[in-house]
């Protein structure tokens, strides 16, 4: 279930018992499970509603008291310690459960493989501190206790995690690097999207360098400043250069492979010892061959 909010200043448990045939009580506890989120990120139940937040429900866990079950799948694993996790992610995969799929998302896979996850987000979102889209491939950091989980989510938050991208753009850009300095909010015509407004939307930023051009295409980097939700697609559609490949918005034909866009590199101080950590990514087979193709 998903719901538009068209009040303020309202805490969402009111808002949704008020909205839905769901008691407060009952929303409390879906809130507690990390069954609710607002913009697609889990809330506590004090959060008070903005207009036009995006708040959905997991219908089918509430209707069929669905259990995220594991599932052995083969997991990259790019390091891994007592504490977290670093799992190369690969394009197609979505990050956890939700609007229906259930059974097939990184989260079964990591249930599958450890018993040890935070469980800070609820039962679907088990260890997951931040994500990426299902059709970005590469670097995602896990969460295996709460405490790790805690200090990692507010590193994220204060901009001490430095995460790079590699993107494939449509188009020939010309200047060697940019930055798009543009606030991001629902699309008003189409509120699965996101897009560049005025109107209820949050800042974003988002500094990109050329790395290679090709005869139609360019290959940049982007490091963001912030991180809205599908933030380096939209920024890249706003200037007139979008993701190669992306089938929300680039207006050219995609193939099953979904955006040329790839978290490539993270680091950031490691939250028990303190230790400086990077790790790199190389790309997708997919992407790396489409570059070969294209090469001059």
């Amino acid at each position: 279930m998903k719901i538009i909010s068209n009040e303020e200043n309202v805490r969402i448990d009111k808002y949704l018992s008020d909205n839905t045939d769901y008691s407060r009580e009952k929303v409390q506890k879906l809130i507690s499970k990390g069954l609710v989120t607002v913009n697609e990120k889990v809330i506590k139940a004090s959060y008070k509603v903005l207009v036009n937040d995006v708040i959905e429900v997991l219908e089918d866990d509430i209707d069929n008291d669905t259990n995220i079950v594991p599932v052995k799948m083969s997991l990259d694993i790019v390091y891994e310690d007592d504490y977290l996790m670093i799992i190369n992610k690969p394009s197609g995969l979505v990050v956890h459960p939700g609007s229906g799929n259930y059974d097939n998302t990184l989260v079964n896979g990591l249930l599958y493989y450890t018993n040890s996850l935070s469980d800070i987000n609820g039962d679907v979102r088990p260890g997951i501190v931040h994500r990426i889209d299902k059709d970005t491939s590469g670097l995602i950091c896990v969460a295996k206790t709460n405490k790790v989980h805690e200090i990692l989510a507010d590193d994220f938050k204060n901009k001490r995690v430095k995460r790079e991208y590699l993107a494939l753009l449509d188009g020939v850009f010309k200047q060697g690097s940019a930055t798009i300095d543009a606030p991001i909010g629902r699309d008003k015509k189409n509120r699965e999207k996101m897009a560049v407004t005025p109107d209820n939307s949050k800042n974003a930023v988002t500094h990109m360098k050329v790395l290679n051009r090709y005869e139609n295409n360019t290959l940049v980097s982007c490091i963001l400043d912030t991180g809205r939700t599908h933030q380096i697609r939209v920024h890249m559609a706003y200037i007139g250069y979008p993701v190669h490949n992306d089938p929300v918005y680039n207006k050219k034909e995609s193939t099953y492979f979904g955006q040329f866009l790839h978290s490539y590199k993270m680091n950031f101080k490691h939250p028990i010892t303190k230790e400086e950590m990077e790790f790199v990514c190389p790309l997708p087979k997919e992407f790396q061959d489409y570059l070969d193709s294209i090469a001059i």
